[in-house]
């Protein structure tokens, strides 16, 4: 019971950062992070870095896309999530790709990150991927979808538009809507999506359906201003 209780005020916690990113999303503001000023060893302070962690880069993420500097404590707990949680050796690609993102978001709004990049880690397992598997790989890793990036997750994006597309509308279909909104995020991104698809329409259908859900409603708004830039990756 104690295990169920944790896990629920994790993602209330999780649902709750991710409405305040939208929110900043949608009005070019702050990231406000609510919940997130008490001391870092008291258990909200651990709620806070455990809901950073699950949302990864994309906490900072309207800093990135719009030019305003991120707020000092939103900042500082960032910052210590990523030093808290570095991958481990035998961690999942998607686990060492999405701490690698927190880092260059650090760089990205000249902050000093913690560890160090070392040789780019690899992403061939995308490429050997089947369409399906590379939908829910890429929505997974769906921070990664931002302006000016050249990394081999990137790469592959941009290598597989029309299995990325399958993918879209498989989770659709399968009204997974988190992964379609992820999906979607990085078909915005990435050039060659087949016109037949839709994108905007079925970003509208995913938010429609899935927009209670504040993760999916920062994945679709991440893609319509991504999209409203004109941004590929």
């Amino acid at each position: 019971m104690e295990q169920s209780g944790t896990s629920a005020l994790l993602q209330g916690a999780v649902q709750d950062l991710a409405s305040d990113v939208v929110s900043a999303l949608r009005g070019g503001d702050h990231v406000r992070m609510s919940g997130t000023g008490a001391a870092m060893d008291d258990v909200e302070g651990s709620l806070a870095l455990a809901a950073v962690r699950v949302l990864g880069a994309d906490v900072l993420l309207p800093h990135v896309l719009f030019p305003t500097p991120p707020a000092p404590e939103a900042l500082a707990v960032f910052r210590k999530t990523a030093e808290a949680y570095p991958p481990r050796p035998d961690a999942a690609p998607t686990v060492t790709w999405s701490h690698r993102a927190m880092r260059r978001t650090l760089l990205r709004l000249g902050e000093p990150a913690p560890g160090d990049d070392g040789p780019e880690p690899d992403a061939a397992w995308l490429d050997a991927a089947s369409w399906q598997v590379l939908a829910h790989q890429l929505a997974v890793l769906a921070p990664l979808a931002v302006p000016g990036e050249d990394d081999a997750v990137t790469r592959a994006a941009r290598r597989r538009p029309v299995d990325l597309a399958r993918g879209f509308v498989r989770a659709v279909r399968r009204r997974d809507w988190q992964q379609a909104a992820g999906a979607g995020r990085w078909l915005t991104v990435v050039d060659g999506v087949p016109d037949t698809l839709g994108l905007e329409a079925g970003l509208d259908f995913v938010e429609l359906m899935g927009g209670g859900d504040p993760r999916v409603a920062l994945q679709v708004q991440a893609a319509r201003v991504l999209r409203a830039a004109g941004t590929t990756v």
